[in-house]
Order: C-alpha cells, then structure tokens, then sequence
C-alpha cells in the first residue's frame, strides 16, 4: 500500500509530461486553421484531451506525494469522468465511422469515392451546405490539388504513371472527376472531355477545369473528406484506447492511494493484525 503514492506519484508526472506536447500540438493546429473550420476535428480534441490530462496529474501527483485527501479526492473523481468520456467518444467515433469506404477502380490504384456510400450523422454534417462551404474553403486554401503535380527528370508523369499512383480520398475526391465520367487526362487536374461525358454521376457536369473550382463541389470531393476522417477518428480511437488501458491502470492504483491516506489520516494501524482474543490462554511459556 505505501509504495501505491510512490508509483501513482510517478505515473502522473509522467502523464503530466506529456501533456505539454499534447496542449501545443492543439494550439499548434488552431494557428494553423486560418479562420476555418476544417481543422477543428483534430485541433480541439487535443486541446481538451490535453488539458484534462495536466490537471489529473497535477492533482494526482500532488494528492500523491503529499498525502492529501482532498487532491486525491478530486483526482479519482476527475479521472471517473475522464474515463467515462473516453468510453463515451470511442462507441461515437465507431459508431459515426461504421460505414463508407473507397470503391475499387479497374486498371487504377486509386480507389473512387461516392456520398451515398455513408451515412448517419458525420454523413449529414459534412454534406451541409454551410458546413461544406467552409471545408471546402479550407481544401481550396490547402492548395492540396496544385501540389499533385509530379515530374521526372522535369518531365511530367505520364497518363499511365498517374493511374498506378495512391491517391489520398481527398485527392481522388475533389482534385479529378469521377473515373465513371470517362474524362481524358490532360494533367493530374486538367481533363478534357473526349468523346462525351459516360454515365449519369452528377458529379461529370459539375466538375470544372478550373483550378479554383475543380470538384471542391462534387458528391465525390465530400465523400473523400468522409473516408479521410473516418480514417484519421479510427486512428484517434486505437491511441484512446491506449490511453483508456493506462487511466484505468492509474485509476485502480490511485483508489488504493487514496485508502492508504485516509488510514493514516485517521491514525489507523498499517500492516498489524487487528484481530481480540476471545478468551485469554490457560497455559504461559
């Protein structure tokens, strides 16, 4: 039981460590977020994360160290809620990011991505139109589709270079028009129309050779937003669980922690028997 405070006392200066690259990771991205609103699925997270992790620490290193009830008190009791929050945000994460994925092209080694592949509630707040407008921005601001062009030797890539390339969802999304569409490629975001648009996607018409315009309002543009931040929440839910695994570890040792001081504070014995006899020996030695 003593060394519970020494190990509990160890643990969170730890923790608390590690909250500061946390806390300015987050104050790193809302810098970076340039007024929009595409960067709050990753920046405030970190933020909140971060700054419950510091005080649960510096509650519990303190409780810890200088056997103080109340701190240690109000450490169990944060670190409940922290828990529980962390349980509560993993079955969400799960749950919002249960369906969608890309669909695998023929010939390409980049998948394509279509809206009516997901659904529920990430569905309907990214596919908003005053959301969307937002994201979008942050994708034109990005400069993600001028940054495709790859050259060889100052050669650029060819057609076929380009259809073997791993596309990320928002790049396959938002930067070219659906393969279905039946455009031929000029450029990694120049298509010419060929022989005439194929199939009925509604996405074909909206695509734009325009550099400012693109397919940042396609159906396809919004599902590869959705398949990269189905990806990014079910990375962020296996490092929660992690995370969940040692707060609970911590949280068991800082209950023992906790009856340990109040058993000193209440001047009960530590380590002896407190057990009466019920009626004294007849035999001495």
């Amino acid at each position: 039981m003593r060394s519970s405070n020494h190990l509990i006392g160890l643990i969170n200066f730890l923790t608390l460590l590690l909250s500061i690259p946390i806390l300015v990771g987050g104050i790193w991205l809302s810098t970076k977020a340039n007024n929009t609103d595409c960067l709050k699925f990753l920046q405030w997270p970190l933020i909140i994360i971060g700054v419950c992790i510091l005080v649960v620490s510096l509650a519990g290193f303190a409780g810890a160290c200088y056997r103080n009830t109340f701190l240690m008190w109000l450490y169990l009791f944060v670190m409940f809620f922290v828990i529980a929050t962390l349980i509560g945000f993993i079955i969400f994460a799960y749950a919002v990011t249960d369906k969608g994925s890309g669909r695998v092209v023929s010939n390409r080694a980049y998948k394509d991505y279509y809206l009516q592949d997901y659904s529920g509630w990430l569905e309907e707040r990214v596919a908003s139109d005053s959301y969307w407008a937002k994201i979008s921005s942050c994708i034109r601001d990005s400069k993600v589709c001028n940054k495709m062009g790859v050259s060889i030797n100052g050669v650029p890539e060819t057609v076929d270079m380009f259809y073997q390339r791993k596309l990320s969802p928002i790049e396959s999304g938002c930067c070219k028009p659906p393969t279905e569409c039946g455009y031929t490629y000029v450029n990694e975001t120049v298509w010419a129309t060929g022989g005439g648009l194929v199939g009925t996607n509604a996405d074909c018409t909206t695509w734009s050779n325009d550099q400012e315009q693109l397919c940042y309002s396609c159906d396809s543009c919004k599902a590869g937003v959705l398949a990269s931040l189905r990806k990014s929440w079910r990375k962020v839910s296996v490092i929660n669980i992690v995370i969940l695994i040692i707060l609970v570890i911590i949280y068991v040792i800082g209950c023992a922690a906790f009856r340990h001081n109040r058993r000193i504070d209440n001047d009960e014995p530590s380590g002896e028997a407190r057990m009466t006899k019920a009626q004294p020996s007849r035999f001495e030695f």
